[in-house]
């Protein structure tokens, strides 16, 4: 697992918060956090837990996936996915009930190609094995 980045997640969470036209307390009432507390977060003082950072990113209405990456929590290799999902929550052109289908239709092609990428990977061993 990643070292937390808490400054840079500080940093992020700021202009997310000022992106969705939030205050501060607006921000920590919606999350149900303090003001403080998440003052301290915001200036990389304190690190939140995933926890904390899926009720921050359910208030600024994007993927807790995508404040994990910041944090340092999900692997830098997960981001994609990550932004693929932040991106569909953040569409205001579609309901929260279609964004749901649209992410578990994502999720079920991502899983049908990773099957398919082991099967080819495991046939391409097995035919690179020697003969006994």
């Amino acid at each position: 697992m990643a070292s937390l980045n808490v400054g840079n997640l500080g940093e992020y969470l700021r202009e997310q918060r000022r992106n969705a036209q939030l205050t501060l307390r607006q921000l920590a009432d919606a999350a149900g956090v303090s003001n403080p507390y998440l003052s301290q977060i915001e200036r990389g003082l304190r690190r939140p837990s995933a926890e904390i950072l899926q009720q921050l990113a359910k208030a600024l209405r994007i993927s807790a996936e995508t404040l994990y990456v910041q944090a340092g929590i999900l692997d830098e290799r997960d981001r994609e996915e990550a932004e693929v999902r932040s991106v569909i929550l953040a569409d205001p052109s579609i309901n929260d009930r279609q964004k749901q289908v649209l992410l578990q239709i994502y999720e079920s092609f991502r899983k049908e190609n990773g099957l398919a990428a082991d099967e080819t990977r495991k046939t391409d061993d097995d035919h690179s094995k020697p003969s006994s």
